[in-house]
């Protein structure tokens, strides 16, 4: 058995003060964080992009701004949902906050003042998830929703830009790093390619048994992560030009578990692209390494079905929330 399991508190075991002098490896002040404040389950982490704040969003319909840094205070609430906020992401310059949320609409807020500077309209159904391009303008953003659409937005703009019609609900949605395709997954247990420019499907992606709850890019661009609630995560290579022969399925990460709460766990890369991880329903941070596909860390500690992990950008630092209302900030050894 591989898996390293990491205890989240070791107390000092002597009085000689000399003995605890662990190598620190980030600017949190202590090596593992409970961050408070939620009054209701925890389903999405995003850092932004030079990793200095962090945003939550919970079933209380309130988005949670975090210090990355120090103690992690809380510094700003997002307000203005009407219901439990299921998905956020940063723009890529930082500067602005997207949410999805089960009230049909989409936010977008001002990180600095934390104002709400626009309500995205037009979804019929709940949104379960919000995407945005990397390397593109930051002003785009793509949701997917329960209406069976991912709608396309522009910060710009007040309504829609571009609508993306399937079959089947969609639960998952991710940009391209250059904005020119969509992914999407849904209860069909599928992972769609979009043509933004010519508004229509490219290719279809066929592996999980089961609704496909998160996409995530790794950070070249070259494969996407999906988490299924099959119990596993894979990734796909999503190059233009595969080997012919050679099915787009590259690897499948298991140890994750999910549960009768069907909720929509979250994945994601390390900044490196070398680690991926996933939310977990048996209450533990499990993460992988992309490599090898083995599990390197089990991380125990939450007391409730873990929605949402993400990396930091920057540091060995790990973000994961919780059904339990908590969210844990932590260093990797």
């Amino acid at each position: 058995d591989f898996r390293r399991v990491v205890t989240l508190y070791n107390p000092p075991s002597s009085n000689n003060p000399n003995a605890n002098t662990i190598i620190r490896t980030s600017s949190l002040a202590s090596p593992t964080m409970k961050l408070s404040g939620h009054k209701g389950s925890i389903y999405t982490l995003a850092y932004d992009p030079p990793g200095e704040t962090l945003c939550s969003g919970s079933f209380d319909s309130t988005c949670l701004l975090w210090n990355a840094s120090g103690n992690c205070e809380n510094f700003n609430v997002l307000l203005g949902h009407k219901n439990a906020i299921l998905d956020c992401k940063f723009t890529n310059n930082g500067e602005k906050v997207i949410t999805a949320s089960a009230d049909y609409n989409l936010g977008v807020y001002d990180v600095r003042t934390g104002e709400r500077l626009k309500r995205f309209m037009g979804h019929e159904g709940i949104v379960n998830a919000v995407g945005v391009a990397k390397d593109a303008s930051p002003c785009l953003a793509v949701s997917a929703s329960d209406d069976r659409t991912c709608r396309m937005w522009d910060t710009r703009v007040r309504s829609e830009v571009g609508c993306l019609e399937d079959q089947f609900q969609v639960t998952a949605v991710a940009y391209s790093n250059d904005g020119l395709t969509v992914f999407s997954g849904g209860i069909d247990n599928c992972i769609h390619a979009w043509d933004v420019r010519q508004m229509k499907r490219t290719m279809t992606m066929k592996g999980h048994t089961d609704t496909i709850t998160c996409l995530s890019l790794n950070p070249k661009g070259t494969h996407i992560l999906s988490n299924s609630m099959d119990g596993t995560l894979k990734t796909w290579d999503i190059r233009p030009f595969v080997d012919s022969g050679k099915k787009r399925h590259d690897k499948t990460f298991v140890g994750g578990t999910h549960n009768a709460e069907k909720g929509l766990l979250n994945c994601s890369w390390s900044a490196d692209g070398t680690m991926v991880t996933g939310g977990s329903a048996d209450r533990i941070v499990h993460i992988w390494d992309e490599l090898s596909a083995e599990e390197l860390y089990s991380l125990p500690g939450h007391a409730g079905c873990v929605n949402a992990v993400v990396f930091h950008p920057k540091e060995n630092v790990i973000a994961s929330a919780s059904s339990d209302k908590s969210i844990f900030v932590g260093e990797l050894s």
